[in-house]
């Protein structure tokens, strides 16, 4: 768990938090403005202007999966039309952040945490 201390250095090296959401497992997930810039102008610009759907996937998902390749790393995913939005975040105890996230066709490989009956 976090003290009061590190979560309050923590937000002097980027105080300027973007969102910050409870995910559907309840975890509180963030991003920051730089860092979500990052994600919608240079890794993945289709996603660009679509900060609305990247919170509403990590709140009500139809579905969730671990990585195979990192136990701390969740893939949130929510279909939109003919694709499907994942959001991928990092879960740190309570906590967790935005790694990346994109549009896909498919929902990639991994073990089911949990999924929208």
């Amino acid at each position: 768990m976090e003290s009061a201390r590190q979560v309050k250095k923590r937000r002097k090296i980027d105080p300027v938090m973007f969102f910050e959401v409870k995910s559907k497992l309840g975890r509180t997930i963030r991003s920051t403005k730089s860092h979500w810039k990052t994600i919608a102008t240079k890794k993945h610009p289709s996603v660009a202007g679509m900060v609305k759907e990247v919170k509403l996937t990590l709140v009500n998902p139809d579905e969730i999966r671990r990585s195979r390749y990192n136990n701390s790393i969740y893939l949130y995913y929510k279909r939109l039309d003919d694709r499907f939005i994942c959001v991928v975040a990092k879960h740190l105890d309570e906590e967790g952040f935005v790694v990346t996230a994109y549009l896909t066709d498919k929902i990639k490989r991994g073990e089911t945490i949990w999924r929208k009956t």
